[in-house]
């Protein structure tokens, strides 16, 4: 029997789940928020206000519906740079999602910057938005005749990036490592912190925070990042629209991707001008009620303080496992099951035997507990195999949990 305790964890007030109207009155129990999480009630109606009253675009009329369109734009990118601890507004890029901003790192730096024999560290076993970018690079550098290496690194076992592997793979030729911040499947979290001082400061590091945005503290500077992407429909917003963080001090080493209208570039006699940052990377029109509906998701988890999220992210990740230990034969991919001390941010991936993740995943969701099976987005190799991913927020409840972890050591029982 699950132990008993409180329906809600600590640190969340009751009418945390009144904000979420698809949570309202639903018997299901909805367990993929690394996927995408639920939308709260001021953001839905963001982005309705935005289309029922003063549409408009942004930068386009000198008229009051687009400037004040403009002026809210720009109070968003404040509040962002605030919330991911960027010391400068203009280090804020406002991105189609983590995907096109990872791939924006890649074209709008890589094309400029890497030359031939170059090198770029990466996790095969990363989401494939942080694995695949970097291969398309090495595949057009290579019809231009430069030819970069893209060396992978390992995992630990508690599901983070094996930083001393890192440092073995270093050559004066790195020019980038990539990470994820928080993986998407196996939960473990990665600062590098181990890697500080020991490597050449000219090598850039770039964070996927797509899991880690709105989830828990997230402080760029104190990362260290260079660049750092963000996924808006992860963290509350609307899918469509994201971040992508970059220290000022690789701005001038950027060309745009995107080059077009409200790109800031001027046409020349001798071509193409450089424009300013942010405006160097945000070609065409902004996706304006998704960036207006960031900034209410932003509002709305400060108000719960990101701290409280990680503790109840924490609480639940440790109630989770302890109820999974008891499930017969249930097997932990890497992450926080493997730590030494009481860690978790809300992510923990499993498989059980004799029954495929896929069809796990179909039963439990007969049975009202939605999850995410399969690879997951990631590229796929000899180490990697399909599993069941559980991952919570801050409406999720100790009950749930409770219920969820019941639910599988009973299939379990069944199919053993």
């Amino acid at each position: 029997m699950p132990p008993s305790a409180p329906t809600r964890a600590p640190h969340i007030p009751e009418s945390v789940r009144a904000l979420f109207p698809a949570l309202a009155g639903s018997s299901e129990v909805y367990l993929d928020s690394a996927a995408t999480t639920q939308k709260p009630r001021p953001v839905i109606d963001t982005i309705q206000g935005y289309h029922a009253s003063r549409t408009a675009n942004a930068g386009r009329g000198t008229y009051p519906w687009a400037t004040g369109l403009s002026v809210r734009l720009s109070r968003v990118r404040a509040r962002a740079a605030a919330f991911i601890g960027a010391r400068h507004p203009d280090e804020v890029v406002f991105t189609g999602g983590a995907t096109a901003a990872l791939n924006a790192v890649a074209l709008s730096w890589g094309l400029a910057e890497c030359t031939d024999g170059d090198e770029i560290l990466y996790n095969p076993r990363d989401h494939a938005s942080n694995v695949y970018p970097w291969h398309h690079l090495r595949q057009l550098l290579a019809r231009f005749g430069r030819r970069i290496e893209l060396v992978g690194y390992r995992t630990t076992r508690t599901g983070e990036a094996d930083t001393d592997d890192i440092l073995a793979k270093l050559t004066p030729r790195t020019r980038l490592i990539t990470t994820s911040h928080l993986h998407h499947v196996f939960g473990g979290l990665t600062t590098l912190a181990e890697l500080r001082g020991r490597i050449d400061p000219a090598v850039l590091l770039c964070f996927d925070c797509s899991q880690s945005g709105g989830h828990l503290p997230v402080d760029v500077t104190e990362l260290g990042a260079d660049f750092a992407v963000f996924a808006a429909h992860k963290m509350f917003g609307a899918p469509g629209t994201g971040i992508l963080y970059c220290h000022r001090r690789i701005h001038d080493r950027l060309l745009p991707f995107l080059p077009g209208g409200n790109s800031g570039v001027r046409l020349t006699e001798a071509g193409l001008t450089r424009a300013g940052m942010p405006e160097l990377l945000e070609g065409g029109t902004h996706n304006i009620p998704g960036v207006l509906a960031l900034g209410t998701a932003l509002e709305v988890l400060e108000s719960f303080d990101m701290a409280a999220v990680a503790a109840h992210n924490r609480e639940l990740t440790t109630r989770l496992l302890d109820g999974l230990r008891r499930v017969p034969g249930c097997e932990f991919l890497p992450g926080p099951a493997y730590a030494s001390c009481a860690v978790g941010y809300g992510i923990v991936s499993f498989t059980l035997p004799g029954i495929t993740a896929s069809d796990l995943g179909f039963v439990l969701s007969e049975l009202g507990f939605l999850v995410r099976t399969g690879l997951q987005c990631r590229p796929g190799d000899s180490a990697d195999t399909d599993s069941v991913r559980v991952s919570t927020h801050i409406y999720n409840t100790f009950d749930e949990i409770d219920r969820f972890t019941a639910c599988v050591q009973t299939i379990a029982e069944e199919v053993s």
